[in-house]
């Protein structure tokens, strides 16, 4: 299995990040909570910002419309 480490702090993956954004994390802080990646030395910020960035998150526009998007974040954690 190829995997691609985002967080190396916390063994994230990519595929892991993109799974998080499905189901809701739009913002690297909505992705930290749902999995930590981020949270200790900060290095991988950036590249998750540019996956979510890529249009990973379908959830966006209820985000910056103000509405909830993350009720199965907890599921995916």
């Amino acid at each position: 299995m190829n995997r691609v480490y985002v967080c190396s702090c916390f063994g994230i993956t990519e595929q892991q990040v993109k799974k998080h954004a499905e189901n809701g994390a739009c913002t690297p802080r909505q992705v930290a909570s749902a999995c930590k990646a981020g949270t200790d030395c900060g290095s991988c910020v950036r590249r998750i910002q540019a996956i979510l960035g890529r249009g990973e998150c379908p959830h966006r526009e209820l985000a910056d419309q103000g509405k909830p998007v993350l009720s199965a974040l907890d599921e995916a954690a």
